[in-house]
């Protein structure tokens, strides 16, 4: 397959991301991918910064891909982990939020390239004029936190709106995706599931066999979690939460929410501080912002414990379709296979 864009603007071979999930996406799966020629990018938020600086250095000991860490926007020390990947030579800083003009301004000084996630077509316009390089859209079938509205709808929309490469994300497992994507205007695909879904990721076991079982409709968008819409697999907690009342709710809420802050060594004050900055002008009830403050404990818990009856499984609605769990490097050489036969299949078809 012809070079993309995003080929062209962060010098990866193939245009295809691998997302930043917390506590999936460490050194060993970015390493796997950049290796096998996408773009890998690490998942900061759940490091501290001298976490982030090691995970980066392990993954540059190991390859000379070019690879990228994903930040958020919001948190306390964004500008120190925006220095770090400075300081470290990372090429692509991506965020689950927007960033503010001046933290793009000081990453694009230093040559590194600046890919907000963004949900929704006004906010890529709010980004590209603030002069990100790329813009990853997210469709409401991704994992996590997400919108309502579908890829196949959203993307075209983005695409017309800003004259930056768009990357889609949300629905993508297979190189006919990677077409259908390229048709619409994009310069390549991010897959999160899907790499969470390989050899190569650190996942356990247990816990990757759950979403293989998983069908379309195990697949749920809950409000539960933390008061915003939160697409993951539907589990023992989720169904606890939702059959929660307020008062036991906020109950579970402070038990998880100590758990976290042990582990962490967050304060209770910083950890009240996170649940509010996640509010986003959202009316929820305290013991969802605890909740939103320790989503990470909650993902730790299944993504890195394998308690799949504590944790909370982010995922996107494609688990429902995947069946196998190749290499980094296996899957990667597959989607640009199936990518060309289409491509063929399409041309012959004239």
């Amino acid at each position: 397959m012809r070079e993309t864009a995003l080929t062209r603007l962060t010098g990866v071979r193939h245009p295809v991301v691998q997302t930043g999930m917390g506590w999936v996406a460490g050194p060993r799966l970015v390493t796997a991918t950049a290796n096998a020629g996408a773009l890998g990018i690490l998942a900061s938020a759940t490091m501290t910064l001298g976490q982030l600086r090691s995970a980066v250095r392990e993954v540059r000991s190991r390859t000379d891909a070019p690879f990228g860490v994903n930040l958020r926007a919001d948190a306390a020390d964004a500008g120190d982990r925006v220095r770090i990947l400075i300081e470290e030579g990372v090429r692509v800083a991506s965020f689950a939020l927007a960033p503010s003009r001046e933290l793009i301004g000081e990453l694009k000084e230093a040559g590194v390239v600046v890919m907000p996630t963004v949900g929704a077509r006004r906010h890529a316009e709010k980004v590209a004029g603030w002069g990100a390089d790329a813009v990853l859209v997210q469709g409401a079938e991704g994992g996590g936190h997400t919108g309502e509205v579908a890829t196949t709808v959203l993307l075209p929309q983005v695409v017309d709106a800003v004259d930056i490469p768009v990357v889609a994300a949300g629905g993508f497992f297979d190189g006919r995706g990677l077409v259908a994507a390229l048709a619409y205007g994009a310069a390549g695909v991010a897959m999160g599931t899907r790499f969470l879904l390989t050899s190569d990721s650190t996942v356990p076991e247990a816990v990757k066999a759950r979403y293989l079982a998983a069908t379309v409709r195990d697949v749920t968008v809950t409000r539960a979690v933390d008061g915003l819409p939160h697409r993951m697999l539907r589990t023992e907690l989720v169904e606890a939460l939702e059959r929660s009342g307020r008062v036991r709710g906020a109950l579970q809420a402070v038990r998880r929410a100590a758990g976290y802050r042990r582990l962490s060594g967050t304060s209770w004050r910083r950890m009240l501080q996170d649940g509010l900055a996640l509010r986003h002008g959202k009316d929820l009830t305290w013991s969802q912002v605890l909740l939103a403050a320790n989503t990470p404990m909650l993902l730790k818990a299944s993504m890195v414990d394998g308690r799949t009856d504590l944790g909370v499984m982010a995922s996107g609605q494609v688990a429902g379709v995947i069946d196998d769990l190749p290499s980094c490097a296996e899957l990667v050489e597959r989607i640009m296979k199936e990518a060309e036969d289409t491509l063929r299949r399409l041309t012959a078809s004239r």
